[in-house]
């Protein structure tokens, strides 16, 4: 009898070493994202502000990709973010406010282009100006009181855009602003006018992996 459940177990042993599953295979790990400030190639800088300390840049009305605001776009695989504040800019007068004649309706538009000239996207920002509590903050470096400049950015558009993969860089130029005031309102898009303010220029990508090394060529036996 023990003989024959000895047996018994010798043939269940395999059976059972068959029946193991294979561990399943851990999926790789999700890619890793960076965000960073990159790097900015602003034409026309407004200023840094006094109180938020952002560097502010102007968008000027323009037709050429290469004369934008030029944003760098490391290499990266699927699409980028990228983000930045849109402001209107507003030439502020303590008289007029004084006054309450002070009143400003802007509307600027701007687009966001590849340096092939494609259009990515379009980007508004809207906003009306009574008192300086309407203003983004102050810029420093002019001779106002207090060594501010008279012109600052006033209201603020969240902007979110993807850039495609493959491209390295993005343009931001400006198309047309809208000025309402009590005395009447007035349209421009002359190239070389400012058209907004951008601000807190920020880019999410996931880098592209590194270039796979070319294989050396095999030497021909003499």
């Amino acid at each position: 009898m023990r003989r024959a459940i000895a047996i018994a177990l010798l043939v269940a042993a395999p059976v059972s070493a068959q029946t193991r599953r294979t561990p399943a295979k851990k999926p790789p790990p999700p890619p890793v994202t960076t965000t960073v400030a990159p790097d900015i190639i602003c034409p026309t800088p407004l200023g840094v502000g006094v109180k938020t300390k952002l560097a502010f840049c102007e968008v000027m009305a323009g037709r050429d990709p290469a004369a934008g605001v030029l944003i760098a776009i490391p290499p990266h695989k699927g699409a980028a973010t990228l983000t930045f504040d849109l402001h209107n800019l507003h030439t502020y007068s303590e008289e007029q406010v004084r006054a309450r004649r002070a009143f400003a309706r802007y509307t600027a538009t701007i687009g966001v282009l590849t340096t092939d000239n494609t259009l990515l996207s379009r980007a508004v920002v809207q906003n009306e100006f009574r008192t300086a509590a309407d203003l983004v903050d102050r810029v420093g470096g002019g001779a106002g009181p207090g060594g501010v400049k008279a012109v600052a950015p006033t209201g603020t558009e969240p902007v979110t855009i993807a850039i495609p993969e493959g491209e390295a860089q993005a343009s931001l130029l400006g198309e047309k602003l809208t000025v309402d005031r009590m005395d009447g309102s007035a349209t421009y898009t002359q190239a070389g006018r400012p058209i907004a303010v951008v601000s807190n220029v920020m880019l999410e990508y996931t880098p592209a992996p590194p270039p796979k090394p070319k294989p050396t060529p095999k030497k021909r036996a003499r």
